[in-house]
């Protein structure tokens, strides 16, 4: 630490250089702290407390297969499980066909399987007694100005109704709050599967999936198993997983977020790596006379090693610390801008010891060839300008 005013002065010796080089560095660690959080946000998606007494159970082979709606009462004959609702896919789509909103047409008695979903018992009623009527999340109605009695026309890239047409027109019979701020309902539409069977031709009695209410977490893995056994070697065999494990089986069939964030930030600190090292080395080469002299004046080679190491690893650090400081300030701001569809955490212990490790090792590196260089320094040649 005696020598961090030499350091810090090397370091800012060439203020635009350096200044730019950080710049680069905030970037990619603000990129690298933003992924991590979506990364995490998917991963955490299903995570609660009632998500645990939760299962889903749909086909084996893929989620986009349809299971026979008879199943369902056998489910519910399964000991340990409280009660069974189902759902399917809608693909609605509200104004424009790139704007997607995830709709569901689902069971009478879904939304009692999702305890931390709130409606007001008027606004359930509402929705009991219209089979045209929906229900939609608290951020949509919000986001679109939407208010109870409205006609909600969506599209679905799916499904056409009897006359052929992927034109649908809803009643908002209602809102869906979320207890906890959790729950995924506040950011979706649910309309009734009876209407959505019997209007599409396509449909005929089939359902996407089941969600079944365990009466005892414990006996979790025991139901799911007793679940799939009902369907063993049937032409609609069925796999069965807590909610959580579903949804990030769900995700992992449209995507790889995990494959997706690594590829993209090897490339980035690749490039960091190629940015950052060409810096050291222009530093290191713009101070060859300097360093001969501290070697001059009683400076050890080791001593010069680990000052231009040190030179490095602070940059690093610098940038690491302010990108992923950022990071925080924008996560907030980027859950509210997505209108509630993704909820990124704040950056964890996990996140900073992983960057700060990251800085550290990089810094490294890069400065690894320049130390050595500098510590291989001749005094004569150098002050000769050799």
């Amino acid at each position: 630490m005696k020598y961090l005013h030499l350091i810090w002065a090397a370091l800012f010796r060439r203020k635009a250089r350096t200044i730019l080089t950080l710049v680069s560095i905030i970037a990619a660690f603000l990129l690298f702290g933003l992924l991590d959080a979506v990364r995490v946000s998917f991963e955490q998606a299903g995570q609660s407390a009632n998500g645990a007494e939760r299962l889903q159970t749909g086909a084996r082979l893929s989620f986009i297969q349809p299971l026979p709606q008879g199943l369902g009462a056998q489910i519910a004959a399964v000991p340990g499980i409280k009660e069974v609702a189902y759902a399917n896919w809608f693909g609605g789509a509200y104004q424009d066909p790139h704007n997607q909103i995830f709709t569901f047409a689902v069971s009478p008695n879904y939304l009692d399987v999702y305890p931390e979903v709130e409606v007001s018992p008027e606004e359930r009623k509402a929705f009991d007694a219209n089979l045209n009527g929906i229900l939609a999340g608290e951020v949509l109605v919000k986001k679109y100005g939407w208010k109870v009695g409205d006609k909600i026309p969506l599209q679905s890239q799916i499904f056409p109704n009897k006359e052929g047409s992927k034109n649908w027109s809803f009643d908002l019979a209602g809102v869906m709050k979320s207890k906890d701020s959790k729950a995924f309902q506040s950011g979706m539409i649910i309309l009734h599967w009876k209407n959505f069977d019997e209007t599409t031709p396509y449909n005929r009695g089939q359902v996407g999936w089941y969600i079944s209410h365990v009466a005892n977490v414990n006996d979790a893995d025991r139901v799911a198993k007793a679940v799939d056994a009902l369907s063993a070697n049937s032409d609609h065999e069925t796999k069965t997983q807590t909610e959580q494990a579903a949804t990030a089986n769900w995700i992992k069939q449209m995507v790889n977020i995990s494959l997706i964030v690594t590829s993209i930030m090897g490339a980035v600190f690749f490039t960091l790596l190629l940015l950052t090292g060409n810096t050291m080395m222009q530093a290191v080469r713009d101070r060859t006379s300097e360093l001969a002299v501290l070697k001059t004046i009683g400076f050890s080679s080791t001593s010069v090693l680990g000052m231009v190491l040190a030179e490095s690893v602070l940059l690093l650090l610098l940038g690491g610390v302010i990108g992923l400081g950022l990071v925080s300030v924008l996560s907030p701001i980027v859950s509210a801008a997505s209108g509630g569809v993704m909820r990124l955490p704040s950056v964890g212990a996990g996140s900073w010891a992983l960057g700060i490790a990251l800085a550290v090792t990089i810094g490294l590196v890069i400065g690894a060839l320049p130390a050595l260089r500098a510590m291989r320094l001749n005094i004569v040649d150098a002050l000769a300008g050799r």
